[in-house]
């Protein structure tokens, strides 16, 4: 059993009972568990909130969810091991008390978001929806995707045009895989680069609270 990633906890500003709806997020490449913290005030007060940081230092500074190997593609030891980790943390915060495990969503960027669609797609059971922000599903055949076990399991996917980190060609070709899924998505594009805009972020908060409000 793998120990709990470094992450830090934010109860909610407002509370409707004893358990409440609970935020993980997953931060990009070069960054930790403050990076996106920011975004809080502007997502629903209901949320408990829990930012992890990814396991591996990053050369240039921060943290990174895994390695990138000389193809540029996932190194598959470091990310196994990284996703082994982070199943063991999130399965730690969904147990805890005051959370309602039937509203558990993941908010990603980047890399962030990558680990995020490979947390919803392997383990869909566990969470009530993901905001994918700059990122792109990875196929990976190492890893068992449930891709016709994700009708519980809503998706907001937003992405920048001119995005020169993950070129949106990324974000469409995972649109275009969700398309043959029966997951529920919400898919859209911005004028904006690899960032996140106060459009893209307005969206996903009314998003969010929608997911939060059906499941009632």
């Amino acid at each position: 059993m793998s120990a709990p990633l470094f992450s830090i906890f934010q109860p909610p500003k407002k509370t409707t009972g004893t358990k409440n709806p609970l935020l993980i997020v997953l931060h990009g490449r070069g960054t930790d568990e403050h990076d996106l913290m920011g975004l809080v005030p502007i997502l629903d007060e209901r949320c408990s909130v829990v930012s992890i940081r990814a396991p591996y230092a990053f050369e240039y500074g921060g943290y990174t969810w895994f390695r990138l190997a000389e193809s540029m593609e996932p190194d598959q030891a470091t990310l196994v091991d990284s996703y082994r980790q982070l199943v063991a943390t999130v399965e730690s915060f969904i147990a805890r008390k005051d959370v309602d495990p039937g509203k558990v969503f993941l908010l990603g960027f980047s890399m962030g978001t990558m680990m995020s669609f490979l947390l919803a797609l392997t383990k869909p059971e566990l969470f009530a929806g993901v905001a994918a922000q700059s990122g792109f599903a990875m196929e990976l055949s190492y890893f068992p995707f449930q891709w016709n076990a994700l009708e519980h399991c809503p998706f907001i996917i937003t992405h920048g045009v001119h995005d020169p980190v993950i070129p949106i060609v990324l974000a469409r070709r995972t649109k275009a895989l969700f398309e043959q899924s029966n997951a529920e998505v919400v898919y859209r594009e911005y004028p904006m680069e690899h960032q996140i805009s106060d459009e893209s972020l307005n969206d996903v908060s009314g998003w969010l609270t929608k997911q939060i409000d059906v499941r009632r």
